[in-house]
């Protein structure tokens, strides 16, 4: 299993890659303005998460079985989707902001960028944590149909096994 410090650099890159897609895509939505603030993010958000999730996956936790649709699909896009419902506040009401304030289009852009920044930002470091200890980097289950009922030992602290009692 890979320590702390080799996941967060890869973590961290990870999140730079899917950041660069969901801000490139909600950059030129909100530019040309073609489609209202908050529904731009949920687009670029949820391009964003496709990437987040494999890249994390296979290259940050190094997972290569079967994925499962309710253990790890599920929970990560319902992760995802959280922080999405708050940077979609976060944005509608800064381009809210800005529009009102009479700001030419490039400042709108930008303090709607910033306002999806800031909130997966504060989130990272939290998913982060559940993406470890519970999606994806939780210790993996040992069969333990081998060890013995009652949970006697061999006297060094290991579990005693059926062939090796008999």
């Amino acid at each position: 299993m890979k320590s702390f410090f080799q996941k967060l650099p890869r973590y961290a890159a990870v999140s730079a890659i899917s950041t660069s897609v969901t801000l490139s895509l909600l950059g030129v939505m909100l530019y040309r303005n073609s489609i209202a603030a908050g529904w731009a993010n949920v687009i670029a958000t949820a391009a964003g998460t496709v990437p987040s999730f494999e890249l994390n996956r296979r290259w940050v936790w190094a997972k290569t079985s079967k994925r499962s649709i309710f253990k790890e699909i599920v929970p990560f896009c319902a992760l995802s989707f959280g922080g999405l419902g708050l940077s979609t506040v976060a944005v509608s009401l800064t381009a809210d902001w800005a529009i009102t304030a009479r700001l030419g289009p490039g400042v709108i852009t930008m303090v709607a960028l910033a306002a999806n920044v800031a909130t997966f930002g504060a989130l990272w470091v939290i998913q982060y944590l559940l993406l470890d200890k519970v999606l994806f980097g939780g210790r993996s289950r040992q069969r333990t149909d081998h060890i013995v009922a009652g949970g006697a030992d061999d006297g060094a602290g290991r579990p005693e096994r059926l062939a090796e009692a008999a």
